[in-house]
């Protein structure tokens, strides 16, 4: 009796040992170099323009090449499509023909950031400071009192454009945002969280030594002066840039076992980077052609040119499949899609938040979301059982290390991803990515080992 209840229990339960806990000495080399390139992507990609940027010149280390109309469509070529240069589309051309659909995993790079405003520069109290427009859903005070860097472009009149890069190199300078001292805080200690911080206050101090001579804003005229000698660039320029403050600092392992990853950006780049590592694999042509999409603009819906929302993808496709109708609809039937976004990971910390049955959790590999959205499942793409089925199969001949969860409790707040875009295309999709801590933050937490098999979970994917 004890023999059968034990194999009815292996047979019909989920098993509790973990696939963690089955790593063998190779598993950990194999995970730990994984982490190392990861990391040092994250490091070099801390806008969604670098993130493009490094995901290029890696393709192009893999022998892609810019796509153009009427571009030979032999199994094994390989090609990159760019949008607004933050929008970056990989594609390797599979032995089958584009009528019988294509495997696509799609990822977003951009990140919750603070956007300097147009008009960003100001002088107050003997300092200067610049006052940005937060990007995406932050929590305000997480930004205060930390070294931030300054990234991005400008782009002048002329049609030049001149890459800013401030506060990254160790001897460089960095901004930060100041915060109210203790003493004097007991009114702000009274306010919810929410409302303590205001967009308006979040304004990094950039200098505080006037220029030399009389008149007014002298700070800021020092500080625009060694804008102009290092990058070229004046207040009117800034008018036509796309400059953000970003956390200072390089990726780290965390841990004294040093397992997990701390780093800005994780969201989603943990997932865009496991996707392009899991396309490098290929060394010979796929079955079916193999599409890497890394979209922007997903953090505010997914709207704008680069963001998934944009028929950008189509008109690419529709290249692809020659403009012929017929086979771009029969090949957007036949395709599957992995809408690789991360996942909430439980916190013991704040387990009012979550259901722990239905939770992600660190070192249970990647994370299947079967649906997002909030509520009732509202704005959700909730994929069928048919492609949870499908999905769960390519897994196990693919040895990944999965988990099923939700994000969070019911009625506690909800998310999306890309996935009801790719699905409004009639694309079959399903949701599957990294269980992040500290999910939006400046400094986010994953685990090494659920990143390597979200690397794991896209090439499965590519295989189908």
């Amino acid at each position: 009796m004890e023999e059968n209840i034990k194999e009815l229990r292996e047979e019909l339960l989920l098993p509790k040992k973990r696939a963690f806990e089955t790593m063998t000495a190779a598993d950990t080399i194999a995970v730990e170099a994984y982490a190392k390139g990861y990391m040092a992507y994250l490091d070099k990609a801390k806008t969604e323009r670098e993130a493009s940027k490094e995901a290029l010149r890696l393709a192009a280390d893999k022998g892609y090449v810019p796509y153009a109309d009427g571009a030979p469509l032999t199994a094994g070529s390989k090609y990159t499509a760019v949008f607004g240069d933050k929008m970056t589309i990989l594609i390797h051309i599979g032995k089958k023909p584009l009528s019988e659909g294509v495997n696509i995993v799609a990822s977003h790079i951009d990140c919750p950031r603070l956007d300097l405003k147009p008009n960003p520069l100001y002088e107050d109290g003997g300092a200067a400071y610049f006052t940005p427009h937060y990007y995406g859903g932050i929590r305000k005070y997480q930004w205060l009192t930390i070294p931030l860097e300054l990234r991005g472009v400008v782009c002048k009149a002329n049609g030049e454009k001149v890459e800013v890069v401030f506060g990254e190199d160790e001897d460089d300078p960095v901004l930060c945002i100041t915060d109210l001292l203790p003493h004097l805080a007991r009114e702000q200690g009274t306010k919810p969280l929410n409302s303590a911080y205001t967009g308006e206050s979040l304004n990094p101090i950039i200098g505080s030594t006037p220029y030399e001579g009389e008149g007014e804003d002298r700070v800021k005229l020092a500080v625009m002066s060694i804008l102009s000698s290092r990058y070229g660039i004046t207040v009117e320029d800034s008018r036509s840039a796309e400059l953000s403050t970003v956390p200072a600092g390089k990726a780290r392992s965390v841990g004294f076992d040093a397992s997990l990853i701390g780093a800005y950006g994780q969201d989603d780049r943990v997932c865009a980077y496991a996707s392009l590592a899991a396309l490098f694999d290929q060394e010979e042509a796929p079955e079916r052609t193999s599409v890497v999409i890394l979209a922007d603009k997903e953090e505010i819906g997914s709207e704008g040119l680069s963001g998934m929302k944009s028929a950008k993808f189509d008109h690419l496709l529709a290249s692809l499949c020659s403009n012929d109708l017929g086979t771009y609809n029969s090949c957007l039937d036949h395709s599957f899609c992995l809408s690789c976004d991360v996942a909430a990971g439980y916190d013991p910390g704040f387990p009012e938040a979550f259901e722990k049955r239905n939770a992600a959790f660190l070192n249970g590999g990647v994370a299947i979301c079967k649906y997002t959205g909030s509520g009732g499942k509202s704005g959700s793409n909730d994929a069928n059982a048919e492609t949870l089925g499908k999905l769960r199969g390519i897994f196990a001949e693919g040895n990944v290390a999965w988990q099923l969860c939700e994000l969070g409790k019911v009625d506690v707040g909800g998310g999306g991803t890309v996935a009801k875009f790719m699905a409004e295309r009639g694309i079959e999709t399903i949701d599957a990515g990294t269980p992040v801590l500290s999910m939006h933050a400046p400094f986010e937490i994953t685990s090494k080992f659920d990143c390597y098999h979200t690397y794991t979970a896209s090439k499965a994917v590519f295989t189908l």
